[in-house]
């Protein structure tokens, strides 16, 4: 997984300069057209990240090693000059194959990474990412002085598809060994909540719910205790306390215990379980990442703590 992501680094930081050359060399254009050259490019990102939603929940090896070769593909033809117009639509091609590579990779490589891992080994992707971009910075001016803009354009393409062929089997065994949490992100996609979180986002947290189950009594959380986690209820019924008062009645589609974490406070209710009930925990550290990394998130975390305690619910 992260060799693919290496080499798309690769193509991206060579396409700052492959820009210029099909804008000068190919088709005999002003400097300006790199500029919308890459717009091309970047607009056909834009539509596939309207799509990439699709991905979350289902098996991604058959969709990384189809973007791969889209991406290159539509880049390999850029090279037998299409055209004008065919040049901008096969960069808008090449974008949306690059986009859809990215989400699709990442998304797995975060489905089967230990969540304790996660922030190593995206920060060793970063690292390679760097790296990547400036190899591709390098390629480009080497192939164009051996073979001109033709053998430049063709040689960057070649990238991915050598590094799908080289790890497209293990990207394959490692789609099918990994479990994919589609109840857990349905869960979690019911939840307001989490509701404006990306789907990427939502599938990493998804892969961290740990099921527990609650006979009828059971008390879940007791008010006053730290606050160490969040629960989102998937089946049953709870009741939560305050001093004894009774505040309300939670089923599926709420969740519990998000006030102590964004607050930093004690448990300030008690939920109890009223029927027998099953409910997914997330750890408090995870769950503050993803509503506070995400500002749109933090709004709707903030805005339903705020009504829960002015309602004293």
């Amino acid at each position: 997984m992260l060799a693919l992501l290496t080499a798309d680094a690769v193509v991206v930081g060579a396409l700052d300069l492959l820009v210029v050359i099909l804008a000068l060399t190919v088709l005999g254009r002003p400097p300006s057209w790199a500029g919308y050259l890459e717009f091309a490019f970047g607009a056909g990102a834009v539509l596939a990240a309207t799509v990439s939603a699709l991905l979350v929940g289902r098996r991604l090896g058959g969709p990384i090693l189809a973007a791969a070769l889209g991406f290159s593909g539509a880049l390999a033809a850029v090279a037998f000059g299409p055209g004008l117009a065919g040049t901008v639509i096969l960069l808008a091609v090449a974008g949306a194959g690059h986009c859809l590579l990215t989400v699709a990779t990442r998304t797995l490589l975060q489905r089967s990474v230990p969540p304790r891992l996660i922030g190593r080994i995206f920060g060793v992707l970063e690292g390679f990412t760097m790296a990547g971009l400036a190899v591709g910075a390098l390629l480009v001016p080497a192939l164009a002085h051996l073979g001109g803009s033709r053998l430049a354009v063709l040689g960057v393409a070649a990238v991915l598809p050598l590094a799908a062929v080289a790890g497209g089997r293990a990207v394959f065994r490692l789609d099918a060994g990994t479990a994919v949490p589609v109840v857990e992100i349905a869960l979690l996609r019911s939840l307001p909540l989490f509701a404006e979180l990306p789907a990427p986002a939502i599938e990493g947290l998804a892969a961290a719910l740990r099921p527990v189950r609650l006979e009828a009594g059971a008390v879940l959380i007791r008010q006053g205790d730290p606050g160490d986690a969040y629960f989102a209820i998937a089946a049953g019924e709870l009741d939560a306390e305050q001093d004894g008062h009774f505040l309300g009645r939670y089923g599926r589609g709420d969740g519990v215990g998000e006030i102590a974490l964004l607050r930093a406070v004690p448990r300030t209710a008690t939920v109890t379980a009223h029927t027998a009930a099953t409910v997914y925990q997330l750890d408090r550290d995870l769950f503050l990442t993803a509503v506070l990394g995400h500002a749109p998130t933090r709004r709707q975390a903030e805005g339903i703590t705020a009504t829960r305690l002015a309602t004293g619910s």
